[in-house]
């Protein structure tokens, strides 16, 4: 071997010594930087449990409590109408006016004919006053008398039809006007002023009350029985459900309500009992027709965990949320959810009391993961996230006890 290639063996190896420790020092370059990367900061949460009842949703439809097709009793021509169609009327208020003309009219001839009545038994009264005073002295026969007396009876029955008659004359004179049988909502008016009605017309108009209102709904008969078996042989069964109504737009009801009547036999067809609920309105916001939602949430509550819908997501296998655990690293956890709390979620199964899981920052983070968890206090209608120094009027960590907690969906 010569010196020339004794010198390039000894060079390539120092370069590849060199280039060897290069490559060293920048992979432990990067696994520094690696580890010097900071964790993802995540908003999370505390679990803790509220007192939730049991309930159950069932598909309603709301009634007026009182409806009447207002009629024309008598006949006529209409010549007046008091009210604004679809307007609130109340109780009394003048709604129709048929022309009293004819009817005064009748009053006037039904008047005279008493008084001609009570005149003609007058007359009649004083000749059998005569008559019984002459009988005696032989100036007059029994028959007579017997006919004096059969003429007093028929005046008196006169008078009495004369009075009937001026009674019907001013109850007819009274059916001239339509006046409104209870507080409510007026449709539409059938017929305008000037059109001749009478009680074989159509009806005028129909008179709806709105406050309060009646929800109407079906039960199982199976769960029927079991209520009943429980309280079997109580004279009074407790009222140990809240009653709440979810609109057809998905907010809630303000009003709460009360059972107030349930059918004393089930469908045959369906194996339903039909109930009803009474629901005050005091602003008219619901009206007769509508399909609602009503809630039956028993009285007695059971402690629940309870969290933000924003924490919950699916996939295939099902719900799940992000729990962080005691080493600040992500866990995936399934869940099985109840019902719905304003901005809030029933946990059935999958969460304890004192975890605490994500809410904000789902996206920058996946399960081993270690992250930053920065607490923050939900608002429980909302749903609304802010840190627990500043807490709203509204707002509590998740998981403390609360009023709001136990609110309709």
């Amino acid at each position: 071997m010569t010196i020339t290639n004794r010198f390039s063996i000894k060079t390539s190896l120092a370069l590849a010594a060199g280039f060897s420790l290069l490559l060293a020092g920048c992979s432990d370059d990067a696994d520094k930087q690696q580890t010097a990367a900071p964790a993802p900061a995540v908003s999370v949460v505390t679990v803790e449990n509220r007192p939730v009842g049991d309930y159950r949703e069932f598909v309603a439809r709301t009634e007026a409590v009182e409806e009447v097709k207002l009629r024309a009793r008598v006949e006529g021509y209409l010549i007046r109408r008091d009210f604004i169609e679809g307007d609130r009327v109340e109780k009394g208020q003048l709604l129709f006016q048929i022309d009293p003309a004819p009817f005064e009219a009748s009053i006037s001839q039904a008047k005279a004919n008493l008084s001609s009545s009570k005149a003609e038994l007058i007359r009649a009264e004083k000749a059998l006053k005569r008559g019984r005073e002459l009988f005696p002295k032989g100036f007059i026969s029994q028959s007579d008398v017997d006919t004096l007396t059969s003429n007093d009876a028929q005046a008196r029955a006169s008078v009495q039809a004369r009075q009937a008659e001026l009674e019907t004359a001013m109850i007819n004179l009274s059916y001239t006007r339509i006046t409104a049988p209870f507080s409510g909502e007026i449709g539409k008016a059938r017929y305008s002023v000037g059109n001749l009605v009478g009680p074989s017309s159509e009806p005028l108009a129909v008179l709806t009350s709105t406050d309060p209102m009646y929800v109407s709904f079906s039960v199982n008969d199976k769960d029927v029985i079991k209520y009943l078996e429980q309280y079997a042989g109580s004279r009074e069964r407790p009222n140990d459900f809240d009653l709440s109504l979810r609109l057809p737009t998905g907010g809630e009801f303000s009003q709460p309500g009360t059972f107030n009547f349930a059918n004393t036999r089930a469908d045959e067809t369906t194996g339903t009992i039909n109930m009803r609920a009474e629901f005050p309105n005091p602003e008219n916001i619901l009206l007769p027709g509508l399909y609602v939602t009503l809630i039956a949430e028993s009285k007695e509550k059971t402690e629940m965990p309870l969290i933000p819908q924003a924490a919950v997501q699916e996939n295939q296998q099902g719900r799940f949320v992000l729990v962080v655990t005691a080493d600040n690293k992500i866990e995936t956890r399934m869940v099985d959810m109840g019902r719905r709390l304003g901005a809030m979620w029933v946990v059935n199964k999958g969460l304890q009391h004192g975890e605490r899981i994500v809410v904000e920052g789902l996206q920058k983070v996946r399960p081993g993961v270690v992250v930053n968890p920065v607490m923050k206090t939900i608002n429980l209608e909302t749903g609304t996230l802010s840190n627990p120094k500043e807490p709203s009027s509204h707002s509590a960590t998740a998981g403390t006890t609360s009023e709001a907690s136990a609110g309709a969906e």
